[in-house]
């Protein structure tokens, strides 16, 4: 298979089977012997044209003269990704993405729809110009819906609340391909130790301004071929996620309980910060999750995590008053993380913020019922929406008068702030989409 049969296969298999982008790309690529140069253009095709989805829908309408949903599934899908080359890819000649695609109707399509796909995509190639987006000024949400490939319902959500330049902003930075993030495992290295290993092993990178753990990757070689992966000596982690272990400040000795854990990246971050002295509990409702965060914890040395398959909202009856701290990474919409995941914001509902809501509170009612007279729980989520933040929040401080809101941002260890809860945005902070605040229990 060429790379883009390749890509197309697993554009398919995102398509009809709703597989995750990242895993059906990893799979795909993990079996085909493709150079380097080919993956990354395998990446770009399918990443590309899976985020552009409706956009891609949107101008083959202006060049067909039928229905797109009666086009076969993977014909559509391949004129979505000699659409995708045409306006998207410049380095790309409109005579190879058409060329191509004609190879590919040969193989998975007859004579009828060979002269089809051929007829379109050279229309689109001679014609680009029939394409023109709807004005700024007279349709905001739709002009920037389809400019930057996001669903209506969310830019209209963040033009309310952000107004049109800056909800631009976060559109554009969602496209964007973000640096691969690295958390130093403290227990084995020193982040000074580490960026001279990375260098060593071909890794561009620098260290992260939010995080004395942290690490930027802006170039590297495969992942699985890195020594100090294997060593233990990092964990890939997002800056925003780093935060959170800080703002629970677990210390040596203490009972944690960790009440939404997988994969363990915050796990493995708060026992490093406990020089792993003391015991976290880390509970999911996945076994097969929870083998993640034991197979992280025994990859950087850590033994004091053990795991267990709950359900967060029942963990109150299980260590009432027992913990120090408790962290509840609530299960959210993830639309802070949206640049990192490019399939993720065709599976989003507004339905979530109606349903969410309610199973996030319940789990921090359950949680609070864990904290021990004077201890902390922290919530956190990947989103920036305040139906699941701050709303989540004041609905559970007015049912808890025995906790009390600190101000969360005295405990993010660089830069510190004055937020009472802290609520960080990708086009602002360059960083993930995240909320966190931390909670005493006074009484």
């Amino acid at each position: 298979m060429d790379a883009r049969e390749v890509a197309l296969k697993i554009i398919n298999t995102i398509d009809t089977n709703a597989a995750y982008a990242n895993i059906a790309l990893a799979k795909e690529l993990g079996a085909q012997p493709l150079s380097d140069q080919d993956r990354r253009f395998v990446t770009e095709l399918v990443y590309g044209t899976v985020k552009a989805g409706a956009t891609l829908d949107w101008i083959l309408e202006h060049y067909l003269s039928r229905s797109l949903k009666k086009v076969a599934p993977v014909i559509r899908n391949i004129l979505r990704l000699g659409v995708y080359q045409l306006f998207f890819l410049s380095k790309v000649p409109a005579s190879a993405a058409c060329n191509q695609a004609v190879e590919l109707t040969k193989k998975y399509g007859h004579a009828g729809t060979v002269k089809f796909v051929n007829a379109v995509l050279r229309n689109a190639a001679r014609s680009p110009e029939k394409v023109v987006y709807p004005d700024m000024q007279d349709d905001p949400v739709r002009s920037l819906a389809l400019r930057y490939f996001h669903p209506d319902w969310i830019v209209k959500r963040w033009i309310e609340r952000l107004g049109p330049e800056e909800a631009e902003s976060l559109c554009r930075i969602n496209n964007a391909t973000p640096p691969l993030s690295l958390r130093t495992n403290t227990l084995k290295i020193s982040r000074d130790k580490l960026l001279t290993v990375l260098v060593e092993e071909g890794v561009e990178c620098e260290a992260s301004q939010w995080t004395p753990e942290g690490i930027l990757c802006y170039g590297h070689p495969a992942l699985g071929s890195l020594q100090s992966l294997q060593q233990g000596l990092f964990q890939i982690q997002d800056e925003s996620s780093m935060l959170v272990a800080h703002v629970v400040a677990p210390q040596a000795g203490e009972l944690i309980l960790d009440v939404c854990s997988a994969p363990g990246g915050k796990s493995t971050h708060m026992a490093a910060l406990m020089n792993n002295q003391g015991r976290i509990v880390a509970v999911d409702v996945h076994e097969h999750k929870l083998v993640l965060v034991e197979e992280n914890a025994a990859r950087l040395g850590i033994g004091m995590i053990e795991t267990r398959v709950l359900d967060a909202t029942k963990i109150g009856d299980l260590y009432a008053g027992q913990a120090d701290r408790v962290l509840v990474d609530a299960p959210c919409s993830g639309l802070g993380v949206l640049r990192r995941k490019p399939d993720a914001r065709w599976r989003k509902s507004p339905v979530m913020f109606r349903e969410l809501p309610e199973l996030q509170l319940q789990i921090l009612h359950s949680a609070a019922c864990c904290v021990r007279a004077g201890g902390i729980l922290v919530y956190s989520t990947c989103t920036t929406e305040p139906e699941e933040n701050t709303q989540v929040v004041d609905a559970f401080l007015r049912s808890h008068p025995e906790f009390v809101l600190e101000k969360t941002g005295d405990y993010l260890p660089q830069p510190r702030s004055d937020q009472q809860t802290v609520q960080l945005w990708p086009q602002r902070d360059q960083v993930d989409g995240f909320f966190i605040a931390r909670m005493k229990r006074v009484r």
